[in-house]
């Protein structure tokens, strides 16, 4: 089964076990799921389908913050519990070496000399990366290889 018809599927037993709340997640996450693919104008592969998850795991780890300093536990709490629905479905993330290695071939695919080669390689390396890794963290090491370098 692929992933998508997971999640469908997955919606319609949380229906039948009354679960409101992962219904409303993987709805949530399928809607955003059918616009990506309206805009796209054509169906999202697994890749797509994990960056799709990724960006609303993030909208819902800014949304924590924000409602941490606004006093919201309640909303906190719920966040949190949609951040644990929706983290089943990523794929296990890179390990450092793992990560440290995509940089070092997307450095090696794109001929990057220095930092300012850093958006090329960004680029490469996000999309070897597919929803796998922040890319805050692929930042980081790209930083540190590429400023190693040039020196």
């Amino acid at each position: 089964m692929d992933l998508k018809a997971r999640i469908q599927q997955d919606m319609k037993d949380a229906m039948k076990a009354h679960q409101a709340l992962k219904v409303s997640t993987l709805r949530m996450l399928i809607a955003e799921m059918k616009k990506r693919e309206i805009d796209k104008r054509a169906p999202l592969d697994e890749p797509e389908i994990f960056k799709t998850i990724s960006a609303l795991i993030k909208q819902r780890q800014d949304s924590v913050e924000a409602f941490q300093k606004g006093g919201r536990q309640d909303l906190v709490d719920k966040e949190k519990e949609e951040i644990s629905i929706l983290k089943v479905y990523q794929p296990s993330p890179l390990s450092a070496s793992e990560i440290d290695a995509l940089v070092t071939a997307a450095i090696q695919e794109t001929g990057a000399t220095g930092p300012n080669d850093l958006g090329k390689v960004m680029k490469v390396a996000l999309a070897h990366a597919a929803g796998r890794a922040e890319g805050k963290l692929i930042n980081e090491v790209a930083r540190a290889k590429l400023s190693k370098q040039s020196t």
